[in-house]
């Protein structure tokens, strides 16, 4: 079973059944108010992982950070780490249950990245981007007959996000297997949010329907054309529409996406609203108004969309180490506004050096744009047991006032592994 970025399995050798990596980073890390005033705080960062991979069927993951305060504030542990029941699945770092080929799947941990199928309801979103809530997500993969089937929860433990997607293949319900299943889909999916874990915020509903056509199949190359309709059940108005293309290529050494989408959005609906920015935008969303994103209006008009999933390695694409890993997302819309986020990831000098970018771009060309960005760096010595690292970046605090309070965060440390 695929992982959005799970890091629950490790390499192994051909001649194992299973194998393990401890880990162990310690690092100074200071968090910074960029306005407002505040004094910065600065901990001690313990960060132990143990890590499990059992093959294809099963991995484990477990590890978290443990902030011990240096100076600033009170308390000897940063007390928003660990103030609500939903912090304590940030242990879980990944839980995997099943394969791509079985037919039930479970994965339980971060989610990062995640999309839900067709993604026209949930795509690119991450459960981690309030920087004060940890909560360890999940979904569940099922296959029976002709129906296939994802649901998902941003918090296995809070009452918040859920939803699910189940897809239907037609040309197995009409002509029996096919040769190649999933060609001509139809895919009903629906997404609730509840608003009460992680901070309350007002409730959503949505609901979205997809039909997927996949017209070109040649070795190591697909092409697909999808069109969808959606609206939120309950508020009269609101809808929108879809279509567009998308391509898929997998080789040894290359696995990349491609899509492309134009879209009409109506009444305050709008595909991809449960986005990279959405745990955010759920207490402020960006642009003028300032107001919770299920409340915030939003303009009438046409967008286009466009993804890119890129993974290459010079050596052979698998596993956790990779010479490239590209993801970006871009929306324009017909208005004026422009979204972004991405992340990539480079290794160089022998895989000794790994550099990740990240960014994200809300409401650009508008009042009130959003920004956020940081970058990790980790440079392995003494044979790659050993490593340097350092991060940097901002930040955005939910407040009980729902605002965003603006910080920074910078540490450097040393880490160790050991992996047999």
């Amino acid at each position: 079973m695929a992982s959005p970025d799970s890091g629950a399995a490790v390499p192994q050798e051909p001649s194992r059944s299973w194998s393990s990596l401890a880990r162990l980073e310690v690092a100074p890390l200071v968090l910074l108010p960029r306005s407002g005033g505040g004094e910065a705080e600065g901990f001690v960062q313990l960060e132990p992982t143990l890590i499990i991979d059992g093959g294809p069927e099963w991995g484990l993951n477990l590890g978290a950070p443990v902030r011990l305060r240096a100076w600033g504030s009170t308390g000897l542990v940063r007390r928003e780490d660990w103030d609500n029941l939903s912090d304590f699945g940030q242990v879980v770092r990944g839980l995997k249950l099943g394969s791509n080929n079985a037919p039930v799947g479970v994965w339980l941990g971060a989610l990062e990245s995640y999309s839900l199928l067709s993604a026209h309801l949930v795509r690119r979103y991450s459960n981690r981007s309030n920087p004060d809530y940890h909560p360890a997500g999940g979904f569940l993969t099922g296959t029976l007959g002709p129906l296939y089937t994802q649901a998902f929860a941003s918090d296995v433990l809070g009452a918040r996000l859920m939803g699910a997607e189940v897809a239907l293949d037609m040309e197995h319900v009409l002509f029996g297997q096919p040769r190649e299943p999933g060609r001509y889909t139809l895919a009903l999916s629906a997404v609730h949010d509840w608003g009460r874990a992680g901070g309350h915020a007002p409730s959503v509903t949505l609901a979205h329907l997809d039909g997927t056509a996949v017209v070109v199949v040649r070795p190591g190359f697909e092409a697909h054309l999808t069109a969808g309709w959606g609206g939120r059940p309950g508020e009269g108005g609101a809808w929108g529409a879809v279509v567009g293309v998308g391509a898929d290529a997998l080789t040894p050494t290359l696995d990349m996406r491609l899509r492309l989408e134009v879209r009409r959005q109506h009444g305050g609906f709008r595909q991809g609203l449960v986005g990279p920015d959405y745990e955010l935008a759920r207490f402020k969303t960006a642009g003028p108004d300032g107001m919770p994103l299920a409340e915030s209006p939003f303009p009438d008009g046409y967008s286009v969309f466009g993804e890119a999933e890129v993974g290459w390695d010079a050596v052979r694409y698998g596993g956790l180490s990779k010479h490239l890993k590209l993801s970006l997302g871009a929306e324009a819309f017909s208005w004026g506004r422009f979204d972004v986020d991405g992340r990539v990831a480079v290794q160089l000098f022998a895989r000794s050096l790994e550099v990740v970018l990240k960014g994200l771009g809300v409401g650009l060309g508008q009042p009130g744009a959003r920004y956020l960005g940081s970058t990790e760096v980790r440079w392995r010595f003494l044979g790659g047991r050993l490593y340097a690292m350092g991060t940097g970046g901002t930040l955005l605090f939910p407040t009980p006032e729902g605002t965003l309070r603006p910080g920074a965060f910078a540490s450097v440390g040393l880490g160790v592994d050991h992996a047999r």
